[in-house]
């Protein structure tokens, strides 16, 4: 798979990338905006010691031992979608704490969520993504109707969890997944609660944590 849709921006911000979503999404992640390492590489949590894809590997297949485009493939099977709340913004280096307040521009999500009316459940990664989505983005979308949690962050900032109680904390998208049969087509504009369906394998999560092994989390405060 090539590398995620990246529009041009002008000298001193970065823009987020297009969204990855199946047709049959129920759950969508988020984040803030993609850091340093991943607009780098063009790929979404690129950065080597983040645990986003160990995590994701766990619960529904789609590891860092994998290439990119498999990756991908494994989420939208898995009926996860993924994207960021910001559109654009100005912010040297990968500090949220450095995006400036006047230059933040969210993404289109009234015409995400109408594109994909399955989206039964919102996770943020990280305090930021939750907090940038409830104040742009939330008062624009009354009716909204999709269930929204946050999640510890994956950045490697985030040093205050280990990998096993961070992928613990994450099992929430697994228990929230709608299997196919029974997903709710209103879904964000008026969904009924999740169905359960069965957790990450013990061989995933096993696979997981021997990835994340090197991805311990150092001091900062950094996005992906």
């Amino acid at each position: 798979m090539p590398r995620a849709a990246r529009a041009e921006a002008p000298a001193g911000r970065v823009r987020s990338f297009a969204p990855i979503a199946g047709r049959g999404a129920t759950v969508l992640i988020l984040g803030s905006m993609p850091g340093a390492a991943s607009l780098r590489a063009g790929r979404y949590y690129a950065h080597p010691r983040n645990l986003f894809w160990p995590i994701l590997g766990a619960l529904v297949g789609a590891g860092p031992v994998l290439p990119y485009r498999l990756r991908v493939r494994r989420l939208k099977a898995a009926r996860v979608a993924l994207w960021d709340v910001l559109r654009s913004c100005a912010r040297p280096g990968s500090l949220d704490a450095d995006i400036e307040r006047g230059s933040m521009e969210s993404n289109d999500f009234a015409g995400f969520f109408a594109a994909h009316p399955g989206i039964v459940r919102v996770f943020f990664n990280g305090a930021t993504a939750e907090r940038l989505f409830r104040r742009l983005v939330l008062p624009t979308l009354p009716q909204l109707r999709a269930r929204c949690a946050r999640l510890p962050s994956t950045s490697p900032a985030h040093a205050a969890l280990t990998f096993e109680e961070k992928l613990m904390a994450w099992r929430a998208v697994t228990d929230a997944l709608v299997p196919a049969p029974q997903a709710n087509s209103r879904g964000a504009w008026g969904a009924s609660a999740p169905r359960r369906v069965p957790q990450g394998s013990a061989r995933a999560a096993t696979r997981a944590r021997r990835s994340a092994r090197g991805a311990r989390s150092g001091p900062g405060s950094r996005s992906a």
